[in-house]
């Protein structure tokens, strides 16, 4: 009762009320106690209070020129039934079709519970330093660069990044990850977060209106508008449907008295009867809720989706394509392999990170990670760069080059040539070479087992499309398992590419697009699935994607796709166990084979089996244990190719 609305409450205490005073003259109109005037005022009490606001609602439809609706259904039938003195079968239906709405619209209010958790995530106010003192403003209000503070328990309002403070922020609401992410200064920090542990100065990046969590309210919010086929379909149906069934048992109830000279109210029952059971409720009702129920689902996993079309969508889609740089790998640089000729392979390493110390580019960060040290500066002297070949420096005496092979040919220094991809950084001192290190960007630690999981669910590709050499997309292509990749290619290569393998996709099949840059919105908007990596991901991107796929985990795709999958498996079991058994029911009732009773089955008892089977979209625990299991399993795999790279 506690997660009831109030109209819930107060339905469900109309239906006690009703279904007392119904429990109580059923078996007193069984035993004959209750006869005549009084039995019609006993019934049709019971009625009024059930079935008032049916009525209601039937009539101003009515008015307003919408005739043909399940509550005109409702009404018609059960008003007749009165009329031919079948009190009990009257309020049974309307009673138990009371039953079915309250069943529906527990069910959706839990679907849209589900996604209005996200809700809670919008920030009621921010911390703002003015005149020396701390004031609460709106968070539409804070401008890009103030400084915001953000205490322990209190919700990070906007993008920003740290300037002073150390932290851990529960990300749940807006990534479904549990365990909390550790930040300090320098590090991105997206609005909707929850701080935990230390007080935070945060730097605004974007206004409230750009910011991540002002973003996922708007995706959540327009994700019901875009209705999927199978709901489009049902649609069409019932209103095409209802009007044929209505005039059908108007023929029943006319056409075989006039025919055959039988009495009138035998068909006038029947026909009542066939109404009953054809009202749509169980298709109207189950179709849009499931695929509530899948969005909701999707959304606890850290998954938005903009629509149930999309959904469907994922749910058919069989090839999917993926840009490399941010997506499949970390799109940053780290040290893969180290050799060292004729000198200790960490004194080696050491050199490099000295020679680099001065530069802030992507390779010389990713030396010195791996060097993993503090450098001694004073050990360092005549730094010169080489434009275009790399660097040389004096270091503890010793004369030090590292660069490219450019480098070594204008030293005229013999050297190893290397033909694997990445970027190759050779090493000499005092002119005689010392060997090389590799640098390339990371894959993903859970990369290889995304691809993996979309092939065991029924992906038939996997392809890439990169920018990047093709030595080094083809070496990514091999280590991820992918079917096909296409490298060197720039970002309008890139929408051809994609247009040609959509001209090739099959009737049924869809294709998906997942990327997190800017050059990717052009790609994600025409695929017929786009899908955005990271709630950190560029904002075209997000913009331009129809999933939005709030961790950087690749893996996170075969989820979306498997409650994609469930969600269309119930919505179809909940079309065909709708269509087969009032079919059966219509055509008995027809034949004077099914009572009342059985077209309230028929009609409530289809539609509360079919809203049960809806809900379960929103079961995604399973899903959730997978991820958890996975996520263990690579940050094992994670850690143990760092203690090798070491």
């Amino acid at each position: 009762m506690s997660k009831m609305s109030k109209k819930e409450k107060r339905q469900l205490i109309r239906i006690l009320i009703a279904g007392a005073i119904f429990g109580t003259a059923l078996p007193l109109h069984w035993g004959g106690y209750v006869e005549g005037p009084l039995e019609l005022i006993v019934f049709l009490v019971a009625y009024a209070i059930i079935g008032y606001d049916i009525i209601f609602k039937a009539a101003r439809n009515i008015s307003r020129g919408q005739v043909f609706d399940e509550n005109f259904l409702m009404t018609v039938a059960t008003i007749g039934a009165f009329f031919l003195g079948e009190y009990p079968e009257g309020v049974a239906v309307m009673l138990f079709y009371q039953v079915g709405e309250l069943f529906q619209s527990y069910a959706v209010s839990k679907s849209r519970r589900s996604i209005a958790e996200l809700m809670d995530i919008r920030p009621d106010y921010a911390n703002v330093m003015r005149d020396g003192h701390m004031v609460q403003i709106d968070p539409e209000e804070v401008q890009v660069g103030d400084t915001i503070i953000v205490k322990p328990g209190e919700r990070v309002p906007l993008d920003g990044i740290v300037t002073e403070g150390y932290s851990y922020l529960d990300t749940s609401a807006l990534t479904g990850e549990s365990a909390p992410r550790e930040v300090e200064v320098g590090a991105d920090v997206i609005s909707g977060c929850i701080n935990q542990t230390g007080r935070l100065e945060i730097q605004v990046k974007k206004e409230f209106g750009q910011s991540t969590v002002a973003k996922i309210l708007e995706l959540v919010e327009e994700s019901s508008d875009k209705k999927s086929r199978s709901e489009n379909f049902i649609t069409k149906f019932a209103r095409y449907y209802t009007p044929i069934v209505v005039f059908a048992a108007l023929a029943l109830a006319v056409l075989p008295p006039l025919v055959t000279g039988q009495a009138f109210p035998m068909w006038i029952q029947r026909a009542l009867t066939f109404l009953v059971v054809s009202c749509p409720c169980a298709l109207v009702i189950s179709v849009p809720l499931s695929f509530f129920g899948g969005i909701g689902g999707a959304s606890k996993t850290g998954v938005l989706v903009k629509g149930s079309n999309y959904l469907e969508a994922l749910a058919r889609t069989e090839v999917v394509v993926f840009d490399k740089t941010g997506t499949l790998t970390k799109g940053n640089f780290a040290v893969s392999e180290i050799h060292a000729h004729k000198i200790d392979e960490q004194e080696f390493l050491k050199l490099v990170a000295y020679a680099e110390d001065y530069s802030s580019h992507p390779i010389a960060v990713s030396i010195k990670k791996a060097y993993g040290k503090p450098v001694d500066t004073s050990r360092i002297d005549n730094i010169e760069e080489i434009a275009g070949h790399g660097v040389k420096a004096t270091i503890d005496g010793k004369t030090v080059l590292a660069g490219n092979t450019r480098l070594m040919r204008r030293e005229d220094i013999p050297h190893e040539e290397t033909s694997d991809a990445g970027t190759v950084v050779h090493v000499a001192v005092d002119g005689e070479y010392a060997g090389y290190v590799r640098v390339e960007d990371e894959i993903k630690a859970d990369a290889p087992r995304a691809i993996d999981e979309l092939k065991a669910a029924g992906i038939r590709e996997t392809v890439m499309l990169t920018g990047d050499a093709d030595a080094i997309g083809k070496k990514v292509a091999a280590q991820l398992h992918l079917d096909k990749a296409y490298t060197e290619l720039l970002p309008a290569d890139k929408v051809e590419r994609m247009e040609e393998m959509m001209a090739q996709r099959s009737e049924r099949g869809q294709l998906a697009f997942v990327g997190d840059g800017i050059n990717d919105a052009p790609v994600l908007a025409r695929a017929d699935v786009g899908i955005a990596m990271g709630g950190l991901g560029s904002d075209a991107a997000v913009e331009a994607a129809d999933v939005v796929i709030m961790t950087d985990e690749p893996s996170k795709i075969a989820t979306a796709m498997k409650i994609s999958k469930k969600t269309l498996r119930i919505v179809w079991q909940n079309i065909w166990f709708a269509l087969i058994v009032k079919g059966i029911v219509l055509v008995l009732s027809a034949l004077g084979y099914a009572s009342m009773w059985a077209a309230v089955f028929a009609d409530v008892g289809v539609s509360v089996i079919a809203i049960l089977n809806a809900i379960r979209a929103l079961n995604v625990k399973k899903f959730e244990s997978a991820e958890l299991e996975n996520r263990d399993v690579s940050n094992g795999t994670s850690r143990s190719t760092e203690e090798i790279a070491a």
